[in-house]
């Protein structure tokens, strides 16, 4: 990772100008006024998210083509998937709530991932392309609306309410989407957004952003 001993960043919580000095390895730097992180070193950090973006993607395939689970009640069964659940909601007239389950669970879980594999793909050679600075904003708005999280919640709570009253199998629908929300959080862990700027081209085509060794971070773009 490049050299931080050049930075100089502004606050993005309290607007502080102030030097970021070199970092020790797996170091941090905090904003002295309010705490706020403002830069990490994480070595091999380009290649770990990559290894979890690519596992997170097989899991969001899984969650989408596998159920979610089965029910059993009175001798009928019953399962269902993500998008199957989606598309009931349609038909039965919960058109707002389909279209708001369908953006927040597959669509922009589903965008995140593939931005970033973008974005990890294209910054292992510097300089990376300039379309990957672009990229990296919307891979943070499209984390914004993902909330897998949320619906695992829900399906738990459900199971709790409806366990009295039918029999339940969750479905390999159901633990990959576990298993992907656990590994969305290590991506965000892992992931440090510093060294992709530093690779990104300049506007003019000439190298990489910044300059090779001036180590500035995502906070001055």
């Amino acid at each position: 990772m490049a050299s931080r001993s050049a930075d100089i960043v502004a606050c993005p919580d309290c607007d502080l100008v102030q030097r970021i000095p070199p970092l020790p390895p797996r170091g941090s730097a905090r904003c002295p006024r309010c705490g706020r992180p403002l830069g990490a070193d994480k070595p091999g950090s380009l290649d770990r998210t990559l290894a979890l973006a690519v596992a997170a993607l097989i899991l969001l395939f899984l969650a989408n083509v596998e159920p979610l689970m089965g029910l059993s009640a009175a001798g009928r069964e019953t399962s269902t998937t993500i998008l199957g659940g989606a598309r009931t909601m349609w038909l039965q007239g919960e058109k707002v709530a389909a279209v708001l389950v369908a953006l927040a669970v597959v669509v922009a879980p589903a965008l995140e991932i593939c931005f970033l594999l973008a974005i990890l793909l294209a910054a292992r050679r510097p300089p990376a392309p300039r379309w990957v600075g672009t990229l990296l904003r919307w891979t943070e708005i499209s984390g914004v609306w993902s909330m897998l999280e949320v619906m695992l919640l829900g399906i738990l709570v459900a199971l709790v309410k409806i366990a009295s009253l039918a029999t339940v199998e969750p479905g390999i629908g159901f633990f990959a989407v576990g298993a992907l929300v656990f590994l969305l959080a290590a991506i965000s862990a892992t992931f440090d957004p510093g060294e992709v700027w530093a690779r990104v081209r300049w506007a003019n085509g000439d190298g990489p952003w910044p300059p090779e060794g001036s180590g500035r971070t995502e906070a001055q773009r």
